[in-house]
């Protein structure tokens, strides 16, 4: 079986599509398949980083190719990055796959299913798109290209459209994202749900008076609360930036810290908005190595997750399954209905909140800190939740009997054939 994927990031780099493809890709070699992977030479914040253009890393054939370097400073140099993107993997793809091999498109950068689903089919090629995310209807949703952005995305949307319907499969991380692309008249039989994951053996909870970090960081006699990963357009700050004000002035409240790792536009903005309130009670710190996790992920008591309820089926945020793993409460902020927010309900590991509801996110932080065996039994809950559902083992094991599906059967009865008729001519 011989894979090929296409993603903008891969290991080294901490990003969460890299994260997860980088695991999938070595689980799939160690279970016997062909893996290659197309991806780019960038650190995700990191433009200035050069990675090597061809290596083999635990077996993975990896593809680095040639794209712009503007990085994340603004939407029209990231575009021209997408753009260069496009165009270099195309090629790449058009020289490395073959007829009877499977292709994955992942979605960074956006909507690059409609390339692979020419090349995959002008080469006799599987293919399978891995969706994280739903896209152009993200940017609709956020309004990137202002108040006509469902317009000027329209034609972009009916050839995501085609190419989803034409795809051997679309994979979707979430049952609400399947909804979507029903909706976008993909057949059923061409859509699978395999959920994004953690890796339980190396996500451990780490107690708080064994870890290393949460003494560094001065955090030792502190209730602490988290954001860890990407803080961005699709989360908001504006419940946050309210709690974390309450929570500074009230005497209960006091006792909570909040603690930020990881990066992204509203992670600045936050940074700097609690600057200029003159915020005490809070702490920033840069994304942390992948290998060092289980403790940045331990240091709090309580994790946030944030979606903006208008990205519902279009976005899950896979920092949910890290914090499960690390068996700590989630707190989760944006829709209700959504599908962090069943999760939650379904399996007791934490509480969730409509988006806005910045009182009632303050109370709940207040009322855990008062409450340490609670605390305790939603983290428990969060990682027994993950460990049966949502452990990187099994997801692999989904992928690698998905792919299977696709693979081009090996010719044994043919090698026999010329084997057998080898012997018999060094016998004769």
């Amino acid at each position: 079986m011989r894979v090929i994927f296409i993603n903008r990031f891969f290991y080294p780099d901490h990003s969460a599509t890299s994260q997860m493809l980088t695991d999938l890709a070595f689980g799939l070699v160690e279970r016997g398949a062909d893996v290659s992977v197309i991806t780019s030479r960038l650190h995700y914040d990191d433009a200035k980083a050069r990675l090597p253009a061809r290596e083999t890393v635990r077996g993975v054939h990896v593809e680095r190719i040639w794209t712009s370097r503007f990085g994340r400073a603004g939407l029209i140099p990231r575009s021209i990055d997408y753009l260069t993107f496009y165009f270099s993997a195309a090629w790449m793809l058009v020289r490395l796959a073959r007829r009877g091999d499977i292709v994955v498109a992942m979605t960074d950068p956006p909507a690059f299913s409609i390339l692979a689903s020419v090349v995959a089919s002008a080469r006799g090629a599987s293919n399978i798109n891995w969706l994280q995310d739903v896209f152009p209807e993200v940017a609709e949703a956020l309004q990137l290209a202002g108040r006509h952005s469902t317009r000027l995305f329209r034609p972009l949307r009916i050839l995501r459209d085609i190419s989803l319907r034409r795809a051997s499969m679309n994979v979707a991380i979430g049952s609400l994202m399947a909804e979507r692309l029903l909706q976008s008249g993909v057949e059923p039989g061409r859509i699978a749900i395999i959920p994004n994951w953690a890796d339980t053996a190396a996500i451990l909870p780490v107690p708080s008076s064994e870890n290393r970090l949460r003494s560094d960081w001065n955090l030792s006699d502190k209730f602490v609360v988290a954001y860890s990963g990407n803080l961005g357009r699709a989360h908001g700050i504006e419940t946050l930036l309210e709690a974390i004000v309450t929570t500074g002035q009230t005497v209960d409240g006091a006792k909570i810290h909040w603690l930020f790792i990881g990066g992204g536009v509203g992670f600045e903005k936050l940074q700097t908005a609690t600057d200029e309130l003159g915020m005490t009670n809070i702490t920033f710190r840069p994304y942390q190595p992948r290998e060092q996790l289980a403790e940045s992920l331990s240091v709090a008591d309580v994790h946030v997750v944030l979606l903006r309820p208008e990205l519902e089926g279009l976005i899950v945020p896979s920092k949910f399954y890290g914090i499960a793993a690390a068996g700590r409460p989630i707190v989760f902020v944006g829709a209700l209905n959504g599908e962090i927010a069943r999760l939650i309900n379904q399996f007791g590991c934490g509480v969730a909140l409509a988006s806005g509801n910045d009182a009632g996110l303050a109370e709940t932080l207040a009322t855990l800190a008062k409450d340490p065996q609670r605390c305790r039994q939603l983290g428990e809950r969060a990682r027994a939740m993950c460990e049966a559902n949502f452990s990187k083992e099994l997801a692999v094991t989904a992928w690698n009997d998905l792919l299977e599906r696709f693979a081009v059967p090996k010719p044994r009865i043919a090698r026999t054939h010329a084997a057998a008729s080898q012997h018999n001519k060094e016998t004769c």
